[in-house]
């Protein structure tokens, strides 16, 4: 049982970022790890103002998008 559960993890994991890509949910952990990994001299938003920023930049408008 411990094998599934170990391959289980991972597995939603990756079925749950799918999803929120899917929708439009930005991923703070992706972008903490590419932060840290290609930018290690900048601070790293809160999780609170990187999704207000992400929400920010999906609906601030002139996309040509209608309604």
């Amino acid at each position: 049982m411990g094998a599934v559960w170990a391959w289980l993890g991972p597995a939603w994991r990756r079925a749950v970022r799918v999803a929120r890509l899917m929708i439009g949910v930005p991923d703070y952990d992706t972008y903490v790890e590419h932060m840290r990994r290609h930018h290690p001299d900048r601070e790293v938003m809160s999780y609170a103002r990187f999704f207000d920023e992400r929400l920010q930049a999906r609906y601030r408008g002139g996309g040509g998008r209608c309604c």
